[in-house]
């Protein structure tokens, strides 16, 4: 649920900054107000970049690709005349290996 609603709140935290800072601006030119807005949307861009850094995982369709291309290699190298159940074995080890 947070992976979808923290780039939705920071998204709003944006449009209404801008629509704040028009407003402030013409209604008066208040620096205070003008600033507080200014690092709400600061903070926002923040959180969202931290949020992006540190979100798991990948997009699914870049992973799928990534699974293609293994299994197109591994293909490759049974049809050269490697054994497949060796083969698959090295890909599930370098998997583990690598915490995928």
């Amino acid at each position: 649920m947070a992976r979808r609603l923290i780039p939705r709140v920071c998204a709003t935290v944006f449009v209404a900054g801008i629509a704040g800072l028009i407003i402030s601006s013409v209604a008066g030119n208040n620096n205070g107000v003008v600033l507080s807005i200014g690092g709400v949307i600061v903070l926002a861009a923040v959180a969202l970049l931290v949020y992006g850094a540190l979100a798991p995982g990948r997009i699914d369709a870049f992973t799928e690709a990534a699974g293609e291309q293994v299994e197109a290699r591994i293909a490759r190298l049974v049809a050269a005349g490697a054994d497949e159940t060796e083969v698959r074995g090295l890909v599930r080890d370098a998997a583990r290996l690598g915490g995928g």
